[in-house]
């Protein structure tokens, strides 16, 4: 059977509905286009993430089902608890977001791979230094060891990719900005698709008919309600 991609026009960011997206590979949806703010910013509020890998076209997913975190209901474990009184980390927001999207490239670089590109990595710094793109760092002394890193618009955080040097560092990352985004009034994060991780730390499964729903109540304009400074 044939399958069809809907080509992505460069110079206006026309998605197709998230309706026809692929249930093989699950969510991909169009290809083509750029990596600039102007389509960014238009694929996330209709529920999409690019994702692709060096040498291939860019490609624009949107995944059924969906794993989301409310904030306010982020699981910490027993263990992470006592993590959490222990710890001597410093935590940090938007202080190195540079180094938190490098760090999560390098990390994947070596075990995977990684579908963080030089292009990327230049798209959503410019994203953070126009006030959409944001991270959670995790420091031992100056050492950046754990953060993750996102956009925020409206009342959704859209998380894109964390990185853990040491032992539970990204969990520290994950719980610290679930703290920030309900003290903030953010009402949704998404993790995007599933694993075992965001999982222990209460993330689950949405329909995309459901996802999309939420995101038309939560994402009306392309600004944030939180307070990064």
């Amino acid at each position: 059977m044939d399958i069809f991609l809907h080509r992505l026009n460069s110079d206006k960011p026309d998605f197709p509905p998230v309706s026809e997206a692929l249930d093989q590979p699950n969510g991909l949806l169009a290809f083509g286009g750029k990596l600039d703010t102007t389509t960014l910013l238009a694929a996330y509020r209709q529920g999409i993430f690019p994702w692709f890998n060096a040498g291939e076209p860019v490609l624009w997913w949107s995944p059924d089902p969906r794993m989301v975190i409310r904030p306010e209901a982020i699981h910490i474990s027993r263990s992470m608890k006592k993590e959490l009184h222990r710890h001597s980390y410093q935590m940090t927001v938007d202080q190195d977001f540079a180094g938190v999207m490098h760090q999560c490239r390098i990390l994947r670089e070596k075990a995977e791979g990684t579908w963080i590109t030089d292009n990327m990595e230049q798209a959503y710094n410019q994203l953070h230094a126009e006030g959409y793109a944001h991270s959670v760092e995790v420091w031992e002394g100056r050492e950046l060891v754990g953060g993750i890193y996102g956009l925020a618009m409206d009342q959704m955080f859209f998380g894109e990719s964390m990185f853990s040097k040491k032992s539970n560092t990204s969990k520290l990352a994950i719980i610290y900005l679930c703290r920030f985004l309900a003290d903030q009034g953010i009402r949704l994060l998404d993790c995007q698709v599933p694993n075992p991780h965001l999982e222990s730390l209460g993330g689950v499964c949405m329909p995309r008919q459901l996802f999309m729903k939420y995101l038309k109540k939560y994402c009306r304009t392309a600004h944030s309600v939180a307070n990064w400074n």
